[in-house]
């Protein structure tokens, strides 16, 4: 079985010493490549998301497309094919070792490698997109919006649903006090990925069955170098229950399941709209923690403080078969994913694309506030304005790092089976400093953040 190699106090403190002032969003000074200046952009991850993501910033006006890197070779050929002009790598550390021409970097590798790919631009000066969830686990999020901020460059989290006008109105309701002091929110995805019996994977629709690490050690595909996409994770052989992806967020190894996942984007919200930092407590409910892999249902409870004139509240995440009590008695509208905000004059329920007022008739002749959270063009085209004008962005790290950080928290309780309390300043959790072992691991040989 594979456990976490744990990670001293001096280890954890000595990366990351935390100022209360990290946990509010972006304020530095970014420094701006020029509004009409060619921006140089280098994309590790070029498949699938990244593939995605290297089409769009690409096309997005006065970009030059200046490096390419994948451990799969089909990916990085068929890239290569459209920027033909662009040096090609493997490895991203071999990659960094020329930099000269790179003003910004496009991460969208596997989450256990995201800070590493990360780390090394915002130390260089380069501006970065990095793909949710921003890191594998508590400690590199720490690292990464340290880094960030040291660095004063622009920086998005690919959550791009925080750019849609629907989130937009939603914050604007709950900030405004549209529904009063809200100190309940309930998030949930029907979303069933993760270990559970073969029949119930059928029924959930999921993209792989697998209850125990496999024996078998197969052949990877001639196309993939394994011993890279393995990085910075303990090695293991290759099997096809790991790649392609996603069937590898599911293992602790690589991911952290739905959680970190889609919690990336649900947990977004309220995370925004309610101005949270840090979660004071954090609790966990589902089946028996597994050493190696992610659970499909589980619930987590976070407690918040207050935050300046808002008052304590409680956050609730639900994946799989789990749903809100309010839910289930059928009080609200079923959707299969939604957020929803208990206030104290009334409630809003919001999935990605739509949201409501309840009880709906209390609020027919209700007055909505004037907009006050300006449209974007998109989260790639808001981080590359940003790049050359030194404009904010919707998810800078200083933001991402701690939302993330309270993704990863939910599923350190799970496995820990213990209700944490969460020193943030320290990164310590008081009462149960078994659960430490899964803030953070250290890297594999030839591999460092540093």
């Amino acid at each position: 079985m594979s456990h976490p190699s744990p990670v001293s106090r001096r280890d954890f403190l000595a990366a990351s010493a935390l100022s209360a002032g990290l946990f509010a969003a972006g304020s530095s000074t970014l420094r701006a490549a020029g509004p009409n200046d060619k921006l140089n952009v280098a994309f590790i991850g070029v498949g699938g998301r990244g593939g995605a993501n290297l089409k769009t910033i690409s096309g997005a006006g006065s970009v030059n497309v200046v490096s390419l890197c994948d451990v799969n070779t089909v990916n990085l050929g068929k890239a290569s094919e459209q920027h033909s002009k662009a040096r090609t790598y493997e490895d991203f550390r071999q990659l960094y070792e020329k930099t000269n021409d790179i003003d910004a970097v496009v991460v969208s590798t596997t989450e256990h490698t995201h800070a590493f790919a990360t780390l090394p631009a915002l130390q260089l000066g380069k501006h970065v997109y990095c793909e949710k969830p921003l890191t594998h686990n508590v400690l590199e999020a720490r690292i990464i919006t340290q880094a960030a901020a040291k660095a004063g460059v622009a920086t998005q989290m690919g959550t791009q649903i925080h750019s849609m006008p629907n989130y937009h109105r939603v914050v604007e309701l709950i900030q405004s006090g549209a529904i009063g002091h809200v100190r309940e929110a309930h998030v949930w995805v029907s979303r069933a990925w993760g270990r559970q019996s073969p029949e119930d994977a059928k029924k959930n629709g999921d993209i792989v069955t697998v209850l125990e690490r496999p024996e078998e050690e197969m052949t990877p595909p001639e196309t993939l170098d394994w011993n890279l996409w393995i990085g910075p994770a303990p090695y293991r052989p290759y099997n096809d229950v790991y790649f392609p992806g996603p069937k590898w967020y599911r293992w602790w190894d690589f991911g952290n399941g739905t959680m970190s996942d889609l919690g990336s984007h649900w947990i977004d919200l309220p995370f925004w709209a309610l101005k949270l930092d840090a979660p004071k407590t954090i609790e966990a409910f589902g089946p028996e923690p597994h050493p190696e892999i992610a659970p499909a249902t589980m619930k987590v409870t976070y407690e918040y403080g207050t935050r300046g004139d808002l008052p304590a509240c409680t956050v609730h995440w639900y994946q799989g078969a789990m749903k809100p009590d309010i839910w289930t008695r059928g009080e609200i509208p079923q959707w299969n994913n939604g957020v929803l905000f208990i206030g104290d004059k009334g409630m809003v329920l919001s999935d990605y694309g739509k949201h409501v007022l309840l009880p709906e008739d209390q609020f027919k002749d209700f007055k909505r506030p004037e907009p006050f959270v300006p449209d974007s063009p998109g989260q790639h085209q808001e981080w590359v304005n940003a790049c050359r004008t030194g404009s904010q962005t919707g998810s800078p790290f200083s933001y991402a790092g701690p939302l993330t950080e309270a993704n990863h928290l939910g599923n350190v309780a799970f496995r820990a089976g213990k209700k944490l309390e969460w020193d943030a300043a320290n990164l310590k959790v008081t009462n149960c400093p078994e659960a430490e072992q899964f803030l953070g691991r250290k890297p594999r040989a030839g591999w460092s953040l540093s």
